[in-house]
């Protein structure tokens, strides 16, 4: 069987998002800095683009659209934004899969709390 090459991956780490999330009540009130990693394949890969970002992920655009997605609504999860994260960049970016994982420092004694999950079309 022969052996696929790796994906052509574009990544943008540790963004900075700031949000309304948790359990309780009392936690949503206040705005936390979560921070998401997000890892897109382009459909075409990398072959193609001839240098014209119009033929790739606009990673610039992306951390915007993130940013103010998380910022649009409060939620009780970070599951539940790693899902509308990679929902909307699959429902709006040229990209056959997405990867996404969540980091929330809120647990003691703990570096962070993380939740990953990947999607494709």
């Amino acid at each position: 069987m022969p052996e696929h090459p790796p994906e052509d991956t574009v990544e943008i780490r540790r963004l900075k998002l700031e949000t309304h999330i948790g359990v309780p009540d009392e936690e949503r009130a206040e705005p936390q800095i979560l921070l998401a990693t997000v890892r897109m394949t382009p459909c075409g890969g990398f072959e193609g683009l001839h240098d014209e970002i119009r033929n790739t992920v606009d990673y610039h655009a992306v951390a915007l659209e993130l940013r103010a997605l998380a910022a649009a609504r409060p939620r009780n999860l970070i599951e539940t934004l790693a899902r509308d994260i990679a929902g909307h960049v699959l429902g709006n970016h040229p990209v056959g899969r997405v990867e996404v994982t969540i980091e929330k420092h809120i647990l003691p004694d703990t570096e962070c709390v993380a939740v990953h999950l990947a999607r494709g079309r």
